[in-house]
């Protein structure tokens, strides 16, 4: 064989290599970055834009063996609800009969861990962190989150050196709490959790969060945990007694804010309002790094959406449930309460000349179009006024297209009538099936 044709041999390898390694179409894999119990982490890229990402693959057969099916749902449904500069961003979920694909905002800095592992930090450094770690907590709470794992490793650095916090695998929802208004499972890491955690009462998942933080901004600045000890018993009790030491290098300021944090009465610990007014966090402080996110980022999250072709559709729920009876419709209520959605194998633009077909056959009037997105309202005033609905599409692959109806306006019963009796006849030729006999409600 000639030097050129082994050449050619090796191209050829290469190439049944890399489209072994491109899923969905959409991202190539490349190494891995990391592995866990049930998933390994791979680098990736967007085949289309050639955007680093990296891509979580999770065991679907390993999830539901150990009944982590619920754990998998929470993740994904608490990271669609917390968009934030300091968060690590979920850009969508794929799936397939054996594997559950999750499509990250690639982190290149690492750990905080491991600048932590080499020493303290210096102070403005420290705090700097501190400022962006209470940033990403504060909207968390504010969309009713709660991490529960929060610790260095689970805080990563981007390549400007600023932070992001990881893995809401153990996070907690609103839905989760008890009549008491209460969380009540035991879970996180010792050395980082909460003395009410331990305990077996119920407790406030962001007051449990806000210790987490003093331990984490204690460690930043001493090297070493606040509560380590050999002996695990002994370890709890002195986080029952939120007994710890200062190092003679803290700062007055700092030792007060942590001192306001480690307070064993989750009912006497310090609030995010006032640690955001306390003079060392304010110290070398921006706007931006006392608000959540402002208008104007959420607005530009808001634009992601508005492109030349359609959205690729998060389709998570019904590739899963079409494939394995593994349902996550449920984890969309929080967010999509009154729709009906199906599947279609036509064109984006050929499914919205038939919408608008639809829309004025059935006396709705078209009140907005844009790029993939349609509204209409309904001639007749209803009890709650005109019924306005909205239909968006998007693209889920080359040849399959997800459409969803929502109301925008009007009497829910019109509207699950408008879903039932008006639109489904009306669209049935496009339609390849419908996700759901009850989505409209």
């Amino acid at each position: 064989m000639d030097h050129r044709s082994n050449q050619s041999l090796q191209e050829t390898y290469q190439l049944i290599n890399r489209t072994q390694n491109i899923i969905f179409g959409k991202y190539e894999m490349g190494r891995v970055l990391g592995q866990g119990t049930f998933a390994k982490v791979y680098y990736g890229k967007n085949l289309a834009t050639s955007e680093s990402v990296a891509i979580k693959v999770i065991n679907k057969e390993q999830v539901k063996k150990e009944e982590m099916m619920e754990q998998i749902k929470r993740e994904i449904s608490t990271m669609r609800l917390v968009k934030h500069p300091n968060i690590v961003e979920l850009k969508e979920v794929m799936a397939t009969k054996q594997k559950i694909f999750f499509v990250m905002e690639y982190i290149k800095g690492g750990e905080l861990f491991a600048k932590v592992a080499k020493g303290k930090l210096k102070e403005d450094v420290a705090r700097k962190y501190f400022q962006q770690l209470i940033s990403a907590v504060d909207f968390c709470h504010s969309r009713g989150v709660s991490h529960r794992d929060l610790k260095p490793e689970n805080l990563l650095l981007d390549e400007n050196g600023n932070l992001k916090i990881s893995d809401f695998g153990l996070s907690a929802l609103p839905e989760q709490l008890r009549q008491d208004g209460l969380l009540h499972t035991r879970c996180g890491t010792p050395a980082y959790v909460a003395p009410e955690v331990l305990r077996k009462k119920g407790y406030d998942g962001a007051k449990a969060d806000l210790w987490s933080c003093g331990v984490i901004l204690y460690v930043l600045l001493a090297g070493f945990l606040p509560f380590q000890d050999e002996n695990i018993m002994k370890m709890y009790r002195r986080i029952f007694k939120a007994e710890y030491e200062f190092p003679p290098w803290f700062s007055y300021d700092s030792k007060r804010l942590i001192s306001k944090l480690l307070v064993a009465d989750p009912e006497k610990r310090i609030t995010i309002e006032a640690i955001q007014r306390m003079p060392w966090f304010l110290k070398g402080s921006t706007p931006a790094t006392r608000i959540s996110v402002s208008e104007q980022e959420t607005e530009e999250m808001e634009k992601v959406r508005s492109k030349s072709s359609p959205p690729f559709y998060n389709a998570f729920e019904f590739i899963s449930s079409m494939s394995s009876g593994f349902d996550l419709s449920s984890m969309f209520e929080t967010t999509r309460k009154s729709g009906s959605m199906f599947t279609s194998k036509r064109s984006p633009s050929a499914i919205m000349e038939k919408l608008a077909a639809a829309a004025k056959k059935l006396g709705f009037k078209m009140v907005g179009v844009k790029e993939y997105t349609m509204k209409m309202e309904g001639a007749k005033e209803g009890r709650k006024g005109k019924l306005a609905v909205t239909a968006e599409v998007f693209e889920v692959a080359p040849e399959v297209a997800v459409v969803e109806f929502s109301k925008s306006a009007g009497d829910t019963l019109e509207y699950k009538k408008f879903c039932e009796e008006d639109v489904r006849p009306a669209l049935d030729d496009i339609v390849w099936s419908w996700q759901g006999e009850s989505n409209c409600q």
